[in-house]
């Protein structure tokens, strides 16, 4: 356990962002996974939807640091392939 009054403020602090960065990487895990479920059904309304919501979960853990800006891109690639591999 740290001594110094700043470092038991650093705990705190990482405790908080800790918590915080696992609720938005669950939220972007769970719309990523509404994808993949629309797209096995093979139902192209329910999963253009649903990639719509998981763009917009992606965009806000990239805007609030959670993810790298590439890696939301290609989060966001790889769904819009799938998405278009059952539109085509």
């Amino acid at each position: 356990m740290a001594n110094i009054k700043s470092a038991k403020k650093r705990i705190k602090i990482i405790e908080k962002r800790t918590l915080r960065n696992r609720i938005i990487k669950s939220k972007v895990k769970t719309a990523i996974k509404k994808v993949v479920l629309a797209v096995n059904e093979g139902n192209l309304e329910q999963a253009k939807a649903a990639y719509a919501l998981a763009a917009k979960e992606i965009d806000k853990a990239v805007s609030k640091g959670v993810f790298h800006k590439n890696n939301g891109a290609r989060k966001k690639s790889s769904l819009a392939k799938l998405v278009n591999s059952i539109g085509a």
